[in-house]
């Protein structure tokens, strides 16, 4: 059966150190960065309110307790947990583990530093009517705004490789995924790894669903893209 989509959380990965935006981030976690005048993970929730989300479990790191202190359980109509990754850093992949007493059978994953106003419904549906543990979201980059890391052909995700390039590499990972609880078993607790790992198995299996979207996306990862973003909604003036 299909879940409404308030019923679906999303686990937003905002633990990193964020070096390539120091020295804002010394001091701060990326989620706390202004953004156009206000933090981006309050850009984020917003975001995701509207598109219908109401639940979001934050899987912290670096300063995290800063970003607890500034939210609290609610913001923006969705309702906040908190994971922490403890005295040593998991992973992208270890901090979903991590996570999933909190986010249930099945779960979105953002990341702390992206910015994807795409209607999230469709997403969770196409996922539902697949049948497979995972879907990761690509976008058609053509090498344009990061390199391309994903062979996307026939609606199917045929290579993902984040450090292997390769010239028939047209597609990027949007930056949006879903996921069974299921996917992550085979791990142990506290166990150091990333999601990178964990879709590369799925393609491999060919257990992980592609859905193209034809949205380009934002992120604050770098100076450029933080600049980018604000510039975006200032214009939008959001």
């Amino acid at each position: 059966m299909t879940k409404a989509i308030s019923e679906i959380p999303v686990a937003i990965l905002a633990g990193g150190l964020a070096t390539r935006l120091r020295p804002i981030t010394e001091k701060i976690p990326k989620s706390l960065v202004p953004v156009a005048g206000r933090p981006m993970l309050a850009r984020q929730l917003e975001m995701l309110h509207a598109q219908g989300i109401r639940k979001v479990v934050l899987c912290l790191g670096h300063l995290g307790e800063m970003i607890q202190q500034e939210f609290g359980s609610e913001a923006y109509g969705i309702k906040l947990e908190y994971s922490f990754d403890g005295e040593k850093l998991l992973g992208t992949g270890g901090a979903i583990k991590r996570a999933l007493p909190k986010l249930g059978e099945e779960f979105f994953i953002l990341y702390g530093d992206s910015y994807l106003p795409l209607p999230y419904a469709p997403v969770a549906e196409f996922f539902h009517r697949s049948g497979k543990p995972g879907l990761m979201t690509v976008y058609r980059n053509e090498g344009l705004y990061d390199a391309s890391n994903v062979v996307f052909a026939d609606g199917e995700i045929k290579v993902y490789d984040k450090k292997v390039r390769r010239p028939e590499m047209r597609h990027i990972d949007y930056g949006l995924s879903l996921f069974k609880a299921g996917v992550f078993d085979g791990y142990a607790a506290d166990e150091r790894f990333d999601l990178a790992e964990v879709m590369g198995k799925l393609v491999r299996a060919k257990q992980l669903a592609g859905c193209e979207v034809p949205e380009r996306f934002h992120e604050i990862g770098s100076p450029a893209g933080l600049a980018e973003l604000e510039a975006l909604l200032r214009k939008q003036k959001l």
